[in-house]
């Protein structure tokens, strides 16, 4: 039952019982430790017992019924018969049920028996180490430290049930999801981003700071890819109030602006962001073209969930889900991630962004409108197209192909 429970314990548990003080974790983490003196004393005793059993149950059946084989024969059969019942098979499962209950009892007699035995698991591992050396097992690269890798935690988090709280649950795996996301997969897209352009005139840059949802503003002159700064639009209220603020005014206040590589993972444009005391990023391609722009918001987000109002032009932060007709009305410009999350699709996330990437791939060519296209789990309908991009799409749940899947 000790072996059993011993093997089965959460030393990761076991860990936590101990730095809160608990000397018995303390006491079954060092048995753990030494595994190799912990399995001798315990093999070495139940082995030795079960022999001293035998041999006495066989001694007292041929005095009390004579010495024949037949009276040898079922008393060994009896006392196999009751070693498996009551000294294996049904302490082993109890242990396997209460191991840590078990494993901390038992290791208030196991601890001063390791001590006591010294000499004899000594002599008895002198053969158990020439045996494993020839088998060539090297025991002293062996650690008694097992590393979880992060596919290890991911499961562990799954199998937490009822012991982790159901949001926290879900921010642990969003977190572990980080690295295999790029800032491309939570960017605000070029298309949908606020800037201010500082070629066009005094009137409306001023409209345009009077009426922004946003306190920050990466500053262009003339294409957006060409971003001189970033202007803080609290800063920039006072120059609506004067009567002649010009362009030179709004430039003295533009920052340093920020610009990121496109495939930068979010985990570590996390870390970028906290070394560099930046929130807001300018998220560029190889060829030094702007591609969108990310927030320390929208990766914090990624980890928790929506949190802020949503602001127009972004899909991201706009709810959707299934109607009563199993349809749903979305943009082209939604992601393929928040599809996937919000309606419980599998688009995959290798290729477009985009659901109106994922269109035009698939067509290899701009649709007009009202052509569909059928995937694994749903009919795609192409309501609008504009400007060389689809603007709105329906999708249609495919029960029956879900059903069969």
């Amino acid at each position: 039952m000790s072996e059993t429970a011993l093997m089965a314990v959460n030393r990761h548990r076991l860990r936590h019982l101990a730095k809160r003080g608990n000397r018995l974790a303390k006491t079954t983490l060092w048995l753990l430790e030494h595994v190799n003196k912990l399995l001798s004393v315990l093999l070495i005793a139940n082995t030795v017992l079960n022999a001293l059993v035998t041999a006495l149950v066989t001694s007292l059946a041929i005095e009390a019924f004579g010495n024949d084989d037949k009276v040898i024969t079922i008393a060994t059969a009896v006392v196999a018969f009751l070693l498996i019942v009551f000294a294996e098979i049904s302490p082993k499962i109890i242990g396997a049920t209460h191991p840590e209950r078990i494993s901390l009892v038992a290791s208030l007699f196991l601890r001063p028996l390791v001590t006591i035995n010294r000499p004899v698991i000594w002599f008895v591992n002198l053969f158990v180490d020439l045996l494993l050396r020839l088998l060539r097992i090297d025991l002293s690269k062996q650690t008694s430290e097992h590393r979880l890798s992060p596919e290890e935690l991911r499961s562990i988090v799954l199998e937490g049930g009822n012991f982790i709280p159901q949001k926290h649950k879900s921010i642990l795996l969003n977190l572990f999801d980080l690295e295999k996301i790029s800032v491309n997969d939570v960017m605000t897209p070029r298309a949908q981003v606020e800037a201010l352009n500082l070629a066009t005139s005094i009137d409306e840059i001023k409209n345009q700071l009077a009426t922004c949802y946003h306190n920050k503003l990466p500053v262009y002159e003339g294409e957006i890819n060409r971003i001189i700064g970033i202007l803080h639009v609290r800063k920039a209220i006072s120059l609506l109030h004067q009567d002649e603020p010009t362009v030179e005014h709004f430039r003295r206040l533009l920052t340093t602006p920020y610009f990121i590589p496109s495939d930068t993972d979010v985990f570590t444009q996390l870390q970028y962001f906290q070394e560099n005391r930046e929130k807001l990023g300018i998220i560029v391609d190889e060829y030094g073209e702007v591609q969108g722009l990310v927030t320390l918001e929208d990766i914090i987000e990624e980890m928790i969930g929506e949190f802020t109002t949503s602001m127009p032009g972004d899909a991201r932060a706009d709810t959707f889900s299934w109607d009563e007709n199993e349809e749903c009305l979305l943009e082209g410009s939604t992601t393929l991630r928040d599809i996937n999350k919000r309606l419980h699709l599998n688009f995959p996330l290798d290729g477009p962004k985009t659901l109106n990437g994922f269109i035009l791939e698939y067509l290899q060519e701009i649709p007009d409108a009202h052509i569909s296209i059928k995937t694994d789990s749903c009919v795609i309908e192409v309501i609008q197209v504009k400007h060389q991009s689809i603007k709105v799409a329906k999708l249609i749940r495919d029960l029956k192909n879900l059903h069969s899947n």
